[in-house]
């Protein structure tokens, strides 16, 4: 594997970045990798790894870049990590993808045209309005997203009639932050716009169940499922 970690050129200023993708010959096709609130680092790093050692390039960007360079949640706290969230929009981060999809124009790994879209908890809606507003997206993944539906003017489902590829939502059944109401709706809506779309449900999960350094919520088996998933998703749509 080949692993970089670089600066990006944004409007905002540079944008550290992970890169991860196999050696040999490319290029291939290109996913990115949307942190949750903690922020990049390298438990993030590894599951980078692991979409790249499948044959992808793998974008990991600290979305945070605006306030800090790096940001350590065990030595800042968690007031600090949600300020940091809440200096986020759909609006910035496309900005910030921007910046990478032209970035990745003078990579000769990175292959042209359709590319997957994964987000972690706080990025979930961004992944899912990345797939109305970036047309290269074929295929996004939410897991355990927050805010996928809601009364807010930017709510990511009211963008949904533009999506063009494959949306998977996977949500943790004892998720304190997503009220079981807000998948309701959202499957509803995705119903009525006629979007290709797949929720599912991981019994006996709580919030952040992806992450092997989440002790408390970290569930194996249900961590294994979400892989093969966005394996199978991905390999179908890219």
């Amino acid at each position: 594997m080949i692993d970089r970690d670089l600066e990006i050129r944004t409007p905002d200023g540079d944008m550290t970045t992970f890169i991860s993708h196999p050696e040999g010959d490319g290029p291939y096709p290109l996913i990115l990798f949307l942190m949750d609130a903690p922020g990049k680092r390298e438990e993030l790093h590894d599951m980078a790894r692991r979409l790249a050692a499948k044959g992808y390039y793998v974008m990991l960007p600290n979305l945070y870049y605006r306030r800090t360079p790096v940001f350590d949640m065990e030595a800042e706290g968690r007031d600090v990590m949600r300020e940091h969230m809440a200096s986020l929009s759909i609006a910035a981060v496309c900005q910030d993808v921007s910046a990478m999809l032209e970035f990745s124009t003078g990579d000769s790994a990175a292959r042209a045209g359709a590319i997957g879209c994964v987000g972690y908890c706080m990025s979930g809606p961004f992944a899912f309005a990345l797939a109305a507003l970036e047309q290269r997206v074929a295929a996004s993944a939410s897991i355990h997203g927050v805010m996928l539906c809601s009364d807010q003017q930017d709510s990511p489902h009211l963008l949904s009639d533009r999506v063009k590829g494959e949306l998977y939502f996977g949500c943790a059944e004892n998720d304190v932050h997503v009220p079981e109401g807000m998948i309701e709706a959202l499957e509803k809506h995705l119903e009525q716009v006629g979007a290709d779309y797949r929720i599912e449900w991981y019994p006996g999960t709580a919030h952040g169940f992806v992450f092997p350094k989440r002790d408390a919520a970290y569930n194996e088996e249900a961590a294994e499922r979400h892989w093969e998933r966005l394996f199978d998703l991905f390999q179908r749509k890219l």
